[in-house]
């Protein structure tokens, strides 16, 4: 064969091949999902472990975060677009006016008050003067702490708080570093299973309470709407999938979030995984959007349509 024709074949493979790796979300083209390490992500761990966003042409990278509040800063500078993250700081961050939305739900509750197995602390009364761990104040689980500690007559300065990374937290109340934490799952189960005393479920604090979110920026819902209902249509897939299958879907998680699978079939049937944004969630939302003007965590309410993207 004419070494002209085989240099022209091969060109037209290269060309192929470049518009096939773009195609399928290869170049520049990365979409950045900011996440915690937290079970409640658990749609999302188990669509990449299933490489279903690749199958759909998306070209991922996943990036952890200790905190909500340190995720939404990160979308705010733009180096994130999508995240799983608390309904606290996202709030927060609307307010403060990052160009975010919520474009689906991703689970309820799942949080607790977590004490040492031999300690004093057997009431919310208890709680005064001891010192207690959060993720950080923009959390959901701070947020969480100062409603509870209102609701029995206290106040949040009646304890002494102190942000710390989660995965860090069992190991601090093991040694005696702190004398108690609200934490999210699986930390909240892991603390059991070694002896420790859950004081109080979130579900018991505020029942059906919204949590973590999906989010993105408004800047790439703008510039990508399809792809952003792809994400969605593949974090209804991936919920479902553990709902359905429970077991399995602990095995799929990050072993660096689950050392141990047995504990995280529990974890993982203590609160309930959710997609889409159905009125009566969206209404959760706002009613929970409230109680954080009460408590002071907001200034002022937000309207619905800065909330939620309405193309989900």
């Amino acid at each position: 064969m004419d070494n002209k024709i085989i240099g022209i074949i091969i060109a037209v493979i290269a060309i192929v091949a470049v518009g096939a790796f773009f195609l399928m979300g290869g170049g520049s083209d990365t979409v950045t999902i900011g996440y915690l390490p937290s079970d409640h992500d658990a749609a999302l761990f188990v669509a990449d472990a299933q490489g279903k966003f690749q199958e759909n042409g998306i070209n991922t990278k996943l990036v952890q975060f200790n905190n909500g509040g340190d995720l939404m800063t990160a979308m705010a500078s733009g180096d994130v677009d999508v995240g799983y993250v608390g309904i606290t700081p996202v709030l927060s961050s609307i307010e403060k006016g990052v160009p975010v939305k919520v474009i689906s739900a991703a689970q309820t509750e799942g949080s607790g008050i977590v004490v040492a197995k031999n300690s004093d602390i057997s009431s919310v009364s208890d709680l005064a003067g001891k010192k207690i761990a959060t993720p950080g104040e923009a959390s959901i689980q701070h947020m969480l702490l100062t409603y509870y500690l209102k609701q029995n007559g206290m106040d949040i300065k009646d304890v002494k708080v102190s942000a710390m990374k989660v995965p860090s937290m069992n190991d601090a109340l093991k040694t005696d570093k702190i004398d108690g934490m609200i934490t999210f799952e699986p930390y909240v189960s892991i603390a059991e299973k070694n002896g420790a005393n859950v004081l109080v479920d979130s579900s018991e604090i505020l029942p059906n309470h919204p949590c973590c979110v999906v989010v993105a920026s408004d800047k790439f819902i703008n510039e990508h709407t399809n792809e952003t209902k792809t994400i969605l249509e593949i974090h209804k897939n991936a919920t479902d999938y553990i709902n359905n299958n429970t077991d399995e879907a602990a095995g799929l998680l990050p072993k660096d979030i689950v050392s141990d699978v047995e504990v995280e079939k529990k974890a993982l049937s203590g609160f309930s995984l959710i997609s889409g944004l159905d009125d009566k969630y969206k209404q959760d939302v706002m009613d929970f959007m409230n109680l954080e003007v009460d408590l002071g965590v907001l200034k002022k309410p937000i309207s619905q349509d800065k909330i939620f993207w309405e193309g989900s």
